[in-house]
């Protein structure tokens, strides 16, 4: 009856472990940046994992300088696209106004590899630059398991 108890307990303790989640990006074509900060600070964090199996543009992209390298991966179908920062078009009456200082900021979050890849097409500018996967994509985040 012991050993039986120490088998349910462990059973127990196994199923109480911290599951690691893991975020599916699919079709995020951004948003505010502040939002963004605080939800991958939040995988971050929490150790969860990040899975670009679709389009991640504009600030969705934050999540390679927040979130570890290690914990990212894309799929076949991932796609980034980045491009100049915005104020919000209720500020600046429905006209797009970019930010100096918000794609200074972004581009203060970007690790190497994506500032390499912005600096070799030429800037960031007010049109999306898409990296679609491929060796490209695979220099700033490696392909994902095949279980993914």
């Amino acid at each position: 009856m012991r050993g039986l108890s120490f088998l349910v307990l462990a059973v127990v303790a196994a199923g109480a472990a911290p599951a690691h989640a893991t975020l599916r990006i699919t079709r995020d074509h951004g948003g505010y940046v502040e939002e963004y900060k605080a939800k991958y600070e939040r995988i971050r964090a929490k150790g969860e994992r990040v899975v670009i199996d679709g389009v991640c543009n504009s600030a969705c992209t934050l999540v390679f300088g927040i979130v570890p390298n290690s914990k990212i991966c894309v799929t076949p179908r991932a796609s980034i696209g980045l491009h100049e920062a915005y104020y919000d078009k209720s500020f600046t009456f429905g006209i797009k106004v970019t930010s100096v200082e918000g794609t200074s900021e972004l581009m203060s979050y970007y690790p190497q590899p994506v500032k390499d890849w912005i600096r070799r097409n030429g800037g960031l500018t007010t049109t999306m630059k898409k990296i679609k996967n491929g060796p490209d994509l695979w220099k700033i985040a490696d392909p994902c398991p095949e279980d993914f």
